[in-house]
């Protein structure tokens, strides 16, 4: 019994010290802000060229949640393709077009503006497009991210 009651307080000590050193490591972290004209814009091999993006949090190569933010320029299209994962979409700036389906076709298809968001579930073949204004959007999603275009000469990856 006496052993029993002291591997009980041992694992209760150990049990409290890893939640106390936790909480020390929440505290350390300090709060980030982002807004589109401070963060650093890449070039997005994704996507057809002209894309820019930036991720805020997680790791788009890997299992998990992540953010990222992307750029569109003026009147830029991007062919029907699926992803892996269900994804959030939210309009920040401009107009984004969003279609279903393996044909692109403005005319089907539903146009968000600024303040906008939309989910598209993983599998779902999709295009989006902006009108004559830069747009950008936030990306939320699960890794790893991937992109799969459904007529493969538009996989900007393989015209490199």
């Amino acid at each position: 019994m006496r052993i029993f009651l002291a591997a009980v307080i041992i694992i209760s000590f150990a049990g409290s010290a890893l939640a106390q050193e936790k909480i020390d490591r929440m505290r350390a972290v300090t709060m980030e802000s982002f807004t589109p004209d401070t963060v650093k814009w890449n070039d997005e091999q994704l996507l057809p060229k002209g894309a820019k993006s930036v991720v805020l949090v997680g790791d788009p190569n890997k299992a998990g949640v992540f953010i990222v933010w992307l750029k569109f320029p003026p009147n830029y299209p991007i062919p029907p393709h699926i992803h892996p994962f269900t994804e959030v979409i939210t309009v920040l700036r401009g107009k984004l077009g969003n279609g279903i389906g393996e044909t692109f076709d403005t005319k089907k298809s539903e146009m968000f503006k600024a303040g906008s968001s939309f989910v598209l579930p993983a599998g779902h073949t999709h295009y989006v497009w902006t009108t004559d204004e830069e747009t950008v959007i936030e990306l939320i999603a699960t890794g790893p991210w991937g992109i799969t275009y459904t007529n493969p000469a538009d996989d900007p990856r393989k015209k490199k």
